[in-house]
């Protein structure tokens, strides 16, 4: 009996029915999400024979929607059912994500519908990761968040683990009709919202789209915590996709590296992003969420300059190894960003918080994507391919780096029990 009740004690409370079904349907998705994310550029190499500039084009339109959607989906988001919100989400990205083998069965796919189409998935994905982050707090209790965070980490990691491999085997077997399975996880994640209890319902009512929006964007400034946040993401969202960009081209086109090899690595590579998520939470404990966050972006940056080591060494394993480390860090950043920005702001209030924050952030992902294709399409002729995508992967890098220098000042701010709300502090700046 006593053996029991120590079993019973040492055992994680659960998390509730609610997140299960939450967790289960992104899991689902999530793996979906890596069978287009794998394809679409494939597609554009391999059957569009579109340039480098091309691929960075159609990149750009993944996060397009965020500069011009971002600032106000928070403010959209908080006057809407959440939950129902972010089926419906589901449902639009499930039919843009079927609309590319229809194209391509009808002989009308192309680069600008390839680029529509994406845009539209990005537009969805905006809404819905605004009521993704809120979903998380209104279906957990506090003391579960990390744990929570861990888990969707882990399932994200997942995914990255056997997405690409999936993808791969997919797409050599079926072409383009592989994008099917990530329409598909979208309406097991739709079906999933549909019978999960309610929550979410709209949280504000009153003030206008421009007062609420503007205070998201306050709000995320005014609190030294959340500042510091916000810059070390811009920076590193202005380096890190330049090289998610280049490297199917460097893998494709600069070391000839066939797609099966290149799903496989990728997929060995994202063990290191499964073993970051389960971690995460116990350097975190030991370390501080601040202290992990600042030199997970650094080492999370500076590992990606093993890509060089190709073509001197075999470039499958050189690209898995890279790209493990690479995830391995990017799991301890996101498993303790979101709880440090969580921690800083009320209920009522994070909607627009985390839509200010992704807009600005995730805003000039779009520039770097192109400025990534541009940058090798220019550098090709005097370079080659495979220098030029070395040496802008390197660039990117090396900018991503400094995202360690804001940063690092997150742990002292956060240690300073004393300090006010960032409501209050908001108010007090205005």
């Amino acid at each position: 009996m006593r053996l029991r009740e120590a079993v019973k004690l040492r055992r994680p409370a659960s998390l509730g029915r609610g997140f299960t079904l939450f967790w289960g349907g992104q899991t689902v998705s999530l793996v979906g999400d890596k069978v287009t994310v794998f394809v679409v550029p494939t597609l554009m190499i391999f059957v569009l024979h579109a340039s480098a500039l091309q691929v960075g084009v159609v990149a750009m339109a993944q996060y397009l929607g965020i500069p011009l959607l971002g600032p106000v989906a928070g403010v959209l988001v908080d006057r809407w059912d959440k939950r129902w919100t972010m089926l419906g989400c589901d449902l639009v990205r499930l039919v843009a994500v079927a609309a590319i083998p229809l194209a391509y069965w009808l002989d009308v796919l192309s680069t600008p519908l390839l680029f529509a189409c994406v845009a539209v998935i990005s537009g969805a994905t905006i809404l819905f990761n605004v009521g993704y982050l809120v979903a998380v707090p209104a279906v957990v209790p506090e003391d579960g968040m990390v744990r929570a965070y861990s888990r969707l980490e882990g399932s994200g990691s997942v995914a990255e683990v056997a997405g690409p491999s999936i993808a791969a085997a997919l797409y050599s077997a079926f072409g383009v009709a592989a994008l099917l399975v990530d329409a598909a996880s979208y309406l097991v994640s739709a079906v999933c919202f549909r019978y999960m209890r309610p929550w979410g319902e709209r949280t504000v009512e009153e003030g206008s789209i421009r007062e609420r929006l503007t205070r998201g964007f306050r709000l995320n400034w005014a609190d030294p915590v959340l500042r510091r946040v916000v810059l070390a993401a811009v920076t590193l969202n202005s380096g890190g996709p330049i090289f998610v960009t280049v490297l199917p081209v460097l893998a494709y086109r600069g070391l000839g590296v066939p797609v099966g090899v290149f799903g496989a690595a990728m997929s060995v590579a994202a063990v290191g992003a499964l073993a970051g998520a389960l971690v995460a939470p116990r350097i975190s404990a030991r370390l501080g969420l601040g202290r992990t966050m600042a030199w997970s972006l650094l080492l999370h940056c500076l590992v990606g300059l093993g890509v060089l080591a190709a073509p001197a060494l075999p470039a499958g394993p050189v690209i898995a190894v890279t790209m493990g480390c690479y995830g391995f860090f990017m799991s301890c950043i996101n498993v303790c960003s979101a709880p440090t920005r969580q921690s800083r702001m009320s209920a009522r209030n994070q909607g627009v918080m985390h839509a200010a924050f992704r807009t600005v952030t995730w805003g000039v992902i779009p520039l770097a994507a192109l400025v990534g294709g541009l940058a090798v399409t220019l550098l090709t002729g005097p370079l080659g391919i495979l220098d030029a995508a070395r040496a802008v992967m390197a660039g990117g890098t090396l900018l991503a780096a400094c995202s360690f220098l804001p940063a690092v000042g997150i742990q002292p701010l956060l240690d300073d029990a004393a300090r006010e709300p960032a409501e209050q502090l908001a108010e007090s700046a205005s």
